[in-house]
């Protein structure tokens, strides 16, 4: 399943740093605290893969330039 914006990729690979040790699991907050959790090594790995070229920084952004 591909990141849908920026800010969702960015959230994943942090996620997955965590999920690896790199970094601390006290350190998560909002969305990649839920993906940490909720989240296979493999899930986030997939989402923190994403292409981020053509994406919106948020899904809802209308501009695709994320300014």
């Amino acid at each position: 399943m591909p990141a849908q914006s920026k800010a969702q990729q960015m959230a994943a690979g942090i996620a997955l740093s965590a999920k690896r040790g790199e970094t601390k699991v006290s350190d998560l907050k909002g969305a990649s605290k839920s993906m940490y959790d909720s989240m296979s090594e493999d899930e986030l790995e997939d989402l923190a893969s994403t292409d981020r070229e053509d994406k919106p920084y948020h899904k809802d952004d209308s501009d695709k330039d994320g300014s």
